[in-house]
């Protein structure tokens, strides 16, 4: 089972997403609630994956993942957003969100992002994703995405755009017909040669390389 924690300062919105997860056999709400509580229910619940409010009135969500983020062993944080662009989502990306959603997703689609975060994909909500690659990448200082993408073998190229669809490591194992350890010596390879720290960067550097096809919203990658 895929331990899932909602954090969300609206009870709507808790209810919602509790109620859409809680249909797959394979997904179990340990928990949801407000911001001020997000912390502690990590901390009691101890879920894989945390579905976060990235601006709640009570207390920042970019604090609640940094604290998240400093814990021994982490969850996967995704951030939930009603916005398609702010620099709240470029913060996140950079204290380490595996990726950023919006509350309207489609609902169908919603457990199927949930298993690629568990799974270690990345999620890219491409509303959101065409409106701040750019800027994102300008202010990390990297080198033309192209020139970064260019220092990747043919194999490295293909885990990346991989990557960038959200796939996690087995999965992209089975579609390259390659061993999980082969998979993730690949990832370290490309996380090194585009000079960044996590699979929801090196996603947008392969965004911005036009490395990926025009996603459909709501997918991963």
């Amino acid at each position: 089972m895929i331990r899932v924690l909602v954090v969300d300062d609206e009870a709507l919105v808790r209810g919602g997403f509790t109620h859409i997860l809680s249909t797959a056999d394979d997904i179990e709400v340990v928990a949801a609630v407000p911001g001020s509580r997000a912390v502690r229910a990590v901390h009691d619940s101890r879920p894989d994956v945390v579905l976060l409010d990235i601006r709640m009135p009570d207390v920042d969500g970019l604090t609640v993942l940094s604290d998240l983020r400093r814990m021994p062993e982490p969850p996967v944080v995704a951030m939930l957003t009603t916005f398609d662009a702010d620099e709240y989502v470029t913060t996140a990306l950079r204290s380490g969100a595996a990726g950023f959603l919006l509350k309207d997703t489609d609902p169908e689609q919603l457990p199927h992002l949930v298993r690629a975060l568990a799974e270690g994909g990345t999620v890219l909500s491409s509303k959101v994703t065409r409106r701040v690659v750019d800027g994102y990448l300008d202010k990390a200082g990297h080198e033309p995405a192209a020139h970064l993408t260019a220092r990747l073998t043919d194999r490295e190229r293909a885990v990346l755009v991989l990557m960038a669809e959200g796939l996690g490591n087995s999965d992209i194992g089975s579609r390259m017909h390659l061993s999980t350890g082969t998979v993730k010596g690949h990832v370290s390879a490309v996380l090194s040669k585009l000079q960044v720290s996590s699979r929801v960067q090196a996603a947008l550097v392969a965004e911005r390389a036009g490395l990926l096809g025009p996603p459909n919203d709501g997918d991963t990658g």
